[in-house]
């Protein structure tokens, strides 16, 4: 053999071993900039996937708003303005109502854990995927969903029991989370997550449906707000995380399921590492002086849940993907004893 032809065959054999370029994701999420949350994912998960899949994967978080508004996250999916997304999927509520069902089913379940076992190990993921080919033709491919904390609620005055929710204005995304606080005699009121800061500092609403309690404090909410009702009265918002149809279509098996092995780890860890620090600066701010943390008394807590299930069945009737949402929670509900 010549000395060009071994040469030619020495290349070949590396370009052949020669492990392929990352393919690096870039993923608008509903968490704000700076928040505890996006923080720890980018420290301590982000490294993770780029792990798990041998360097073929990387991920690239933009917080809410950077691209599109947060409502929008799918349709940006599917043509491929976005990888994919992070979302609190309350926020297309307005576009199909299953996702008021799937984003937030108020006062149903007891602990986040619960809810994402309805996802990774229940019909979850089967409906979900259903209602984004619903609003994104087909074009978005759902890796995971579920919650990671059980909401506080900041507040510029007090909220101590059911009744007094009554005329108080309060931020919160449309859809079923809306329509309960309504119900319960509030004021609902649609404002962007990345404006919910200024809309307190300045007393546009009373309170806000926001997000976790250590979320909420790491991005200032509790400063302007010092009267947080905690633990959350109302909301355990459930997320997806997504990828364009065709690029997840090109990623191998096994970085597929990686990807989405990997999500649900990251959840689960998130989950356990915010109760930690909920729990932890609850303690510190109700030894503050001028800020009073409120944890409502189970009768008023009851009284939410009734109002909030009346919710859950008006917004099953308004599609057939909603009724088919509901029905998987209820029957996988019963399955882990939530319900008879």
């Amino acid at each position: 053999m010549s000395i060009r032809a071994i040469v030619l065959a020495g290349l070949a054999s590396v370009a052949v071993a020669a492990p392929s370029a990352a393919e690096t994701f870039t993923i608008q999420t509903s968490f704000n900039a700076g928040d505890f949350s996006t923080t720890y994912l980018t420290e301590n998960w982000l490294p993770k996937i780029k792990e798990m899949t041998d360097g073929r994967v990387e991920i690239n978080l933009t917080p809410s708003g950077s691209v599109v508004p947060s409502k929008e996250t799918p349709q940006a999916v599917a043509m491929g303005v976005l990888d994919g997304d992070w979302t609190s999927v309350n926020y297309f509520s307005g576009q199909e109502p299953a996702f008021a069902i799937l984003g937030d089913l108020i006062s149903g379940y007891d602990t986040p854990a619960q809810l994402l076992g309805f996802c990774k190990d229940g019909p979850g993921e089967k409906v979900w995927q259903k209602a984004l080919d619903a609003i994104a033709d087909g074009e978005v491919q759902l890796i995971g969903c579920g919650p990671y904390s059980r909401e506080a609620l900041p507040a510029r005055t007090p909220i101590k029991t059911f009744e007094d929710l009554k005329g108080k204005k309060i931020r919160s995304p449309e859809g079923l989370v809306s329509a309960v606080f309504a119900a319960a005699g509030a004021s609902p009121v649609s404002i962007p997550f990345s404006e919910v800061y200024g809309a307190l500092e300045k007393g546009i609403v009373d309170a806000a449906d926001a997000s976790a309690y250590v979320n909420n404090a790491a991005t200032g909410l509790n400063d302007v707000a010092p009267y947080p009702l905690y633990p959350g009265i109302h909301s355990m918002p459930s997320m997806e995380l997504t990828l364009n149809k065709a690029k997840f279509e090109e990623m191998t098996p096994e970085d597929q399921k990686a990807l989405r092995d990997w999500f649900y780890m990251a959840m689960e860890d998130l989950t356990n590492v915010v109760h930690e620090q909920d729990e932890k600066l609850a303690a510190e701010d109700t030894k503050k002086e001028g800020v009073e943390v409120i944890d409502w008394p189970q009768e008023s807590r009851d009284k939410m849940r009734v109002v909030a299930r009346k919710e859950w069945e008006k917004f099953a009737e308004k599609s057939d993907l909603a009724k088919e949402a509901l029905d998987a929670n209820l029957e996988y509900m019963k399955t882990i004893g939530l319900m008879n």
